[in-house]
Order: C-alpha cells, then sequence, then structure tokens
C-alpha cells in the first residue's frame, strides 16, 4: 500500500494528549486513535456534529463551574491546549513531524477549507469556478488579504507557492504534483522557466489547468500559501536549503502568528490582526509540549482542552470534574486487519467473509473498550459525506455462517478440529501490536476461530517498523493497522486500485475510481463511491474492523468551539472566546 498511509492499529484506554495533525505535506502521521479538535463560528456546543452512539451521545456541558481550577479561572486573555512537541519546521509543505502541522494550522489559513463533512468551503478564496471539462480551476481571492507583517498577500504568492513545490529539490509527499498541473513535469525537470497551466488574471484571480480531471484538485491546491517576499527572495530552481533557515520566524496569513517557540515546553501565539476574518476574540493562544497526562493537565486547569478515548471510565471521571463541556466524535479513520492475498488460502473472499462472519468485532473493537469504537464494514469514517449502510452487508458474528463458508470453499474439518484442504490446515499467522487491545484480539480471535476449525498463531511487536517489516517480508497472513485521518473518500479506497493491494486486483473497481475523480459533482461522486464500497465490503480484500470514537473535554468558560475532526482546532479557533 503507497497512497494511503497507515500504522498500527491502537485504540488507547487512557487519555491521549495528541491531537492530530493538520498538514498537507503528510510528513509524519499523528497516530490513528488522535482526535482533532474544532470549530466553525456558532459560539455553542450544541452546534457540533451529529452525535455519535457512544456512552455520550449528544454534547454535554460543564455541570459546576465553581469546580474550575483556580489555575485556569485566573487566566483572561490565554487559551491553552497540550500537544506533542513539534520539531520547530512551522513551514506549511515542509513539516518535519505531523506535529509541526498542527502549528501551522494556526498559523496558516488554506485558499479553501473543509467542513465537518469533509466538503469544501471558502477560505483566503472566496469563491472560486471549475470548467465544464473539469480540468481548469480559477480561485478568486479576498480583497485586501495581508500576511501577519501587514504586507499584502496576491495572486503572485499563490503562483509562488504552486511553483515551489514542483521544484526538483522538493523531496516532501507532494499532492500538488500529483495533480498534474499542466507544464509541471516540465518546470520539475528543468525544461521550462514556468509552469504553463498557472495563469496570473490579476492580483486577485488566478487560473491553473491540469492535464486530466482529478476530484481533489480543489481543496489540495486550495492549501497554504506562502509568501514570495519572504519565502521567495532567495529562491534558486533546485536548492530550497534556505527555507529551513526559515522555519523559526514564519511570516504567516493565518489567526494567530507566532511569538515564541519553547521546545519540550510550549509553542506561543499573537492574535493576528490582519487576519483576513478580523483578530481573534482571545489574544493569546499556546500549545503546552511538556510531557505528561493530558488528565493531569485537565484537572490541575493547565490546559483548557483535552481529547480521551470515548470509554465508560474517562467519561464518568470527566462528567465529575464538572468544569468542562463534553462533545463526542468518530475518528475520520477506520482500521482493518490486512489480508496477505498472494497465500492460497486467502485467495478465496468465502475465506475471508468466513473469517470476518466469525470473529466477534462488537466484543473486540466495541464492547471490550468500553464503547470507544464502532464496527466498520467500508473504507470510509462514518462522519464523512460519503458514507453509507445502504446495502452494505454489516458481517454479524455468525460462526454458523462462517463455517458454511469455510464448508462451500472446500475446507473440511480434520480430527483434530482445524480445517483441511489439500494437505494444508487452516491456520492464520497474525501481526499486531504488543498493547492490552491487542492481547484481548488475541485471546478472543483464537476461541472464535477454533469454533469454526481456524487456528489463530499470534505474533506481537513493540514498535511499528518492526512489525511492517514483517509485513513486507510477505511472512504473515492476517496483521493489524489503522488509516490516517481521510478527508476524501478516494484516499480511502485507493489503496485497493491499479494493483496498490498485491494479490487483489479488480478492473471494475478501477473504472469506478477513474470516474470518482473525474466529477466534482458530490452526489455523482456519492454514488459511484457507494458502488465502490459494495464491491470492497464483498471481496473483502482487508477485514474492516473499526473507528475510533473520542471524547473531547474543553474548559467550560470557552465560547465558540466547535468539533471537525477532519481540520482541528484551527477551524474555529478565532472565535473561541474565554467568558
Amino acid at each position: 500500500m503507497k497512497k494511503l498511509s497507515y500504522i498500527l492499529s491502537t485504540v488507547f484506554l487512557s487519555a491521549s494528549l495528541i491531537l492530530s495533525a493538520c498538514s498537507s505535506d503528510k510528513a509524519d502521521p499523528a497516530p490513528s486513535n488522535a482526535p482533532s479538535g474544532s470549530p466553525t463560528n456558532s459560539p455553542d456546543a450544541s452546534s457540533s456534529p451529529a452525535p455519535t452512539d457512544s456512552a455520550l451521545t449528544e454534547p454535554l456541558k460543564a455541570a459546576d463551574m465553581s469546580k474550575l481550577p483556580q489555575r485556569a479561572q485566573s487566566r483572561t486573555d490565554t487559551i491553552i491546549v497540550g500537544l506533542v512537541n513539534p520539531s520547530g519546521a512551522f513551514t506549511p509543505y515542509f513539516t518535519q513531524v505531523g506535529y509541526d502541522g498542527n502549528v501551522n494550522s494556526v498559523l496558516y489559513t488554506p485558499l479553501v477549507r473543509i467542513d465537518e463533512k469533509g466538503l469544501p468551503i471558502p477560505g483566503l478564496a472566496e469563491s472560486w469556478e471549475i470548467s465544464e471539462d473539469g480540468l481548469t480551476y480559477t480561485y478568486h481571492l479576498r480583497k485586501d488579504l495581508k500576511y501577519s507583517d501587514g504586507s499584502p498577500m496576491t495572486t503572485a504568492d499563490v503562483e509562488f507557492t504552486w511553483t515551489l513545490l514542483h521544484d526538483p529539490a522538493y523531496d516532501g509527499l507532494n499532492d500538488v504534483v500529483e495533480a498534474r498541473i499542466k507544464g509541471g513535469l516540465a518546470y520539475k525537470e528543468g525544461k521550462a522557466d514556468s509552469i504553463e497551466g498557472i495563469q496570473v488574471i490579476d492580483e486577485q484571480t488566478i487560473s491553473v489547468a491540469l492535464e486530466e480531471k482529478n476530484a481533489t484538485a480543489l481543496t489540495v491546491l486550495g492549501g497554504p500559501i506562502l509568501s514570495k517576499a519572504y519565502y521567495g527572495k532567495d529562491y534558486k530552481f533546485g536548492n530550497l536549503d534556505y527555507i529551513k533557515n526559515l522555519h523559526a520566524n514564519p511570516i504567516t496569513n493565518g489567526p494567530y502568528k507566532l511569538e515564541k517557540f519553547l521546545p519540550g515546553q510550549e509553542v506561543r501565539f499573537l492574535a493576528n490582526e490582519h487576519y483576513y476574518l478580523g483578530k481573534p476574540k482571545t489574544e493569546h493562544f499556546i500549545y503546552k509540549t511538556t510531557e505528561g497526562e493530558t488528565w493531569q493537565f485537565i484537572e490541575t486547569g493547565e490546559t483548557d482542552y483535552g481529547s480521551f478515548s470515548a470509554t465508560e471510565d474517562n467519561l464518568e471521571k470527566l462528567k465529575k470534574l464538572g468544569y468542562v463541556n463534553l462533545v463526542p466524535s468518530t475518528a475520520s479513520n477506520y482500521g482493518f486487519n490486512q489480508f496477505n492475498l498472494e497465500k492460497d488460502h486467502l485467495k478465496d473472499k468465502r475465506v475471508r467473509q468466513a473469517l470476518t462472519y466469525g470473529l466477534n468485532r462488537e466484543l473486540i473493537y466495541v464492547d471490550s473498550r468500553q464503547g470507544a469504537g464502532k464496527i466498520a464494514n467500508i473504507p470510509s469514517s462514518p462522519i464523512l459525506w460519503s458514507y453509507t449502510e445502504e446495502g452494505i452487508n454489516p458481517y454479524p458474528y455468525d460462526p454458523e455462517k462462517a463455517k458454511e463458508l469455510l464448508e462451500e470453499a472446500g475446507w473440511k474439518v480434520g480430527a483434530d478440529g482445524i480445517r483441511e484442504k489439500d494437505g494444508q490446515k487452516l491456520k492464520i499467522h497474525y501481526l499486531g501490536s504488543k498493547n492490552q487491545n491487542t492481547d484481548i484480539f488475541i485471546a478472543i480471535a483464537k476461541e472464535n476461530y477454533q469454533e469454526i476449525g481456524v487456528q489463530l498463531d499470534a505474533e506481537q511487536f513493540p514498535d511499528f517498523n518492526t512489525m511492517y517489516a514483517k509485513v513486507k517480508s510477505g511472512d504473515f497472513d492476517m496483521a493489524s493497522f489503522s488509516t490516517t485521518i481521510i478527508s476524501d473518500p478516494s484516499q480511502g479506497v485507493s489503496d485497493f486500485v491499479k494493483g496498490e493491494t498485491k494479490g487483489y486486483s479488480n478492473p471494475k473497481l478501477d473504472e469506478l475510481y477513474t470516474q470518482g475523480l473525474a466529477t466534482t459533482d458530490v452526489e455523482e461522486r456519492k454514488k459511484i463511491y457507494h458502488e465502490m464500497f459494495k464491491i470492497l465490503n464483498d471481496e473483502l480484500p482487508v477485514m474492516f474492523t473499526s473507528y475510533s470514537k473520542s471524547i473531547t473535554a474543553y474548559n467550560g468558560r470557552i465560547d465558540g468551539f466547535v468539533l471537525n475532526p477532519l481540520a482541528g482546532i484551527a477551524y474555529s479557533l478565532p472565535n473561541w472566546e474565554l467568558k
């Protein structure tokens, strides 16, 4: 799998200090369970996304603000949020770790933002048009845009940013290049002095022509924009080393500007008076980056915000605090057990279906995690506009159905109770991370699979790289993973098309994938992806397992918070205000 980053599938039952990184360069994905807090323009937590079906089914307001610690009460113009320590690379597209992206999302606003369902909404671009053939995108910038130093932002900056990312010295993961701007490759290879497809019409209008249709191009090209006057003053084709010297003193266009970065302690921000929506309501914002437990920081009032796995224990503890608002959410990713489709016994979809029917996923991924999960059956999160359950097989725990499928596939029960075919026993060599959740999986799966005549042999690993090396070697039957954040349905299915998953190929799926990117009509795309989901739900090139569920807890004094797991806290941070 190449296009969609994925990691060890782990859901923590304790509080997590991690927020999901909002970084278009995808430098270092944050852990899959890491929920992100966000906001729109409403000052009320009740305006958050539709409630999930966890133990907490709707936003819950703080019940007793008199319990708020004195440390939090004394803050009048500062809001503090915990974050894992970033590297200090505070330039979009040049981040070193995912947490740099959290910082950049506060410092920069993209041309096109995304709402809670992943649909595009205006950012620094107030509007846009897409040509009838779907190949040309025209962006209209808002009037009088300025950077944090007061300098003007124009389409020259947009042209510069797109051009910079086509420089041969740029070595990041680059969706802008993958969008295939006309003439982009010629520039990258040094055969042209500029990119043919980029046309600056005036200071507020710019168009870009693509070589082929791509429904994600609007938001991919509509990402953060760098100041040409600042980031381009020393630019020379083929040399981008100079940008490293600018990371610590960014010129930005987001709601806040960088005040100071103290590694291992905090990242301090000041409200940007030049922000296009007006100066944020709270003067100071801080990412606290010291090591520690999210729970402890919330309990002592050191921070105003935290994300927790949506277990019943966590919910009860948070309710007892009394001074935090609580908002439930489901992450925009999915967990899955990867099948080794090059193994003969897993090439038959009936075997893969039997392994899914024969596993009590509800017990493993929901009940044992105190409700902090939801069963997944398709490669799309329930919070995305593409999600559907219509026509989708839920694969309920059904040992008898599993046995029936295995019998049909020619696997007969042997003398020791393990099924056999052509002299081979039906064994599953499973790889997972070394943690409590994997222990639970192994215990239940062994028992479940023994009942249907399958032997599970499990192997656990303390780190991702060791396990991934084992997967790459092909020495496994099934391995546990989770995707990173998915903001467009194409990202959820991309690993199953055009040979991206070894041993799996479906020309119809490839055709639908191309169609899904060839139109920008959401309703049309929805139909296409629903058809893809049905195919994948039937053929199960992977066993879909679960969606992780979280509880966001934030200081009851804060007005203006709205949750957007797809965009991070920067989505409504400008509206956060301490009562």
